[in-house]
């Protein structure tokens, strides 16, 4: 099995990091979380290939050429509500094992960190259809680990990393089984 892992939004935040708040900046995150996954994957034997780009066109079409089996962007939600918190992981509407992989993933990241579980939730193409879903070949998710607006989801994101990245992980080789 191959995994492609985006982290979201661009390298060194240039021109765009992606959310920030608390003196984290979204860009960040996922590429330390996505470095992490990769090498977690590569010791349990998966074969990965990362990409970080501020170029969804480039994302989509670097990932459909990859031959990877999955494709899975990390990325750190926000909201103007700083109550606003959880973990919640996208997939793309009809992707039955897309969903799959979203289950295992959600439901590694709750139970390993303890964050409030804002589900799987389904992107439709046309109505909120997320361009990375949408535009891939292969089962895909979007990850949202937890809010970066939230001071208490933002100290899970700052400090808790490496523990993100195993729950992650996890959820990949968790779905790798259950399709083999």
């Amino acid at each position: 099995m191959k995994v492609f892992i985006n982290p979201g939004h661009a390298p060194n935040g240039n021109p765009d990091p992606g959310a920030c708040g608390n003196g984290l900046r979204e860009c960040d995150v996922a590429l330390a979380v996505g470095k992490a996954v990769e090498s977690y994957l590569n010791a349990a034997g998966v074969e990965t290939e990362l990409l970080q780009s501020d170029s969804l066109y480039e994302i989509c079409e670097t990932a459909n050429s990859s031959d990877a089996d999955i494709f899975v962007s990390i990325h750190c939600n926000a909201a103007e509500a700083e109550a606003a918190n959880g973990t919640e992981t996208w997939t793309c509407a009809g992707s039955n094992r897309g969903s799959m992989l979203a289950s295992y993933i959600q439901n590694q990241i709750v139970d390993a960190l303890d964050t409030t579980d804002r589900g799987v939730k389904i992107a439709t193409p046309g109505v909120n259809g997320l361009y990375v879903l949408t535009n891939t070949d292969m089962p895909a998710v979007l990850v949202e680990l937890g809010f970066i607006s939230n001071s208490d989801d933002e100290k899970i994101l700052a400090n808790n990393q490496d523990a993100l990245a195993r729950a992650l992980a996890r959820g990949v080789t968790d779905y790798e089984c259950s399709v083999q």
